[in-house]
């Protein structure tokens, strides 16, 4: 008999006040009639938060054994996929921008960078603990997201004396016509020892990782959105060639862009469904806000 497993995701948006600090709050509602987990595989990232109830996740970013993970689980920022599995549980998560890094962590990027940690054990992460509290005590999402906002907002005045250059920085590294750390450093005035300071202690690796990281990613979500088949369709206009990225992607997935193509997305493709119909864009695939998904199919 299939191991049939229902999931619902939905997304929701913060104050304008906490949007330049946080990538995005959002809620996965999972349930596994035997308990068996379903998997998947995450690509590059910013440090990212996730609070459950329920099994936590089980997770290892690049290669490795999957490990039991904890109720508050952080992943700092990552250079390497993060292969994960979920079963019955409601996980809140909540993505962290360099900016916000600055102003709510209490430790450097770089040296939470490809891990994962215990955010209640943690002192750099002791201002999130509380969010855990607010996800246990309630079960009605919308009271959970206006306790979220307004915890979060009370702390917002934290003094983060270097943010203007911080998110400048940010919006450069994803700007596609930025090509090269010396054009980054000059569009910021820095020198390149002062930019790779700032890059290691707030976005928690060098910039040339990053800008790298930056290219491949817009060629993944571009053939992840766009319901492409070919890579060669979706390539950023940075790469020299197929074989670039191919070596970008093995760097980065542990695999090749064949190989990823070929395997199972049950909760991504959920998730890049429901981000285009929030936007208001037809989802590649009719897929109704409950799917039901067979790990044997």
């Amino acid at each position: 008999m299939k191991a049939i497993v229902d999931f619902d995701v939905r997304y929701f948006r913060l104050s304008p006040a906490l949007q330049p600090y946080f990538t995005a709050l959002y809620l996965f509602d999972i349930r596994s009639g035997d308990g068996d987990f379903v998997a998947d595989q995450l690509h590059p990232e910013w440090a990212s938060m996730r609070f459950s109830r329920g099994t936590p996740p089980i997770a290892v970013i690049g290669s490795g054994r999957l490990e039991p993970q904890w109720p508050f689980v952080v992943s700092g920022p990552t250079s390497k996929s993060i292969r994960f599995g979920l079963t019955s549980a409601r996980i809140w998560g909540l993505g962290l921008q360099p900016a916000g890094w600055a102003k709510f962590v209490e430790g450097r990027a770089r040296d939470f960078a490809d891990r994962t940690l215990d955010g209640a054990a943690d002192p750099a992460f002791r201002l999130f603990a509380p969010i855990l509290e607010i996800v246990e005590a309630n079960d009605e999402p919308d009271v959970i997201l206006e306790q979220i906002d307004r915890y979060l907002l009370g702390h917002v005045g934290r003094p983060s004396p270097h943010e203007g250059r911080i998110i400048r920085c940010h919006e450069l590294v994803r700007d596609p016509d930025i090509g090269s750390v010396a054009e980054l450093g000059e569009q910021l005035g820095l020198e390149r020892r002062s930019l790779e300071r700032l890059c290691a202690r707030y976005f928690g690796f060098p910039p040339k990782l990053l800008l790298r990281r930056q290219r491949f990613l817009r060629s993944l979500a571009r053939f992840m959105l766009d319901g492409r088949r070919h890579w060669s369709e979706v390539l950023d206009d940075r790469y020299y060639d197929q074989a670039q990225f191919v070596r970008d992607f093995r760097s980065f997935m542990g695999m090749t862009p064949s190989e990823y193509a070929e395997m199972p997305h049950p909760i991504l493709n959920r998730i890049m469904a429901q981000r285009m119909a929030d936007q208001g864009a037809a989802p590649q695939t009719d897929l109704p806000t409950i799917l039901r998904y067979s790990p044997e199919e």
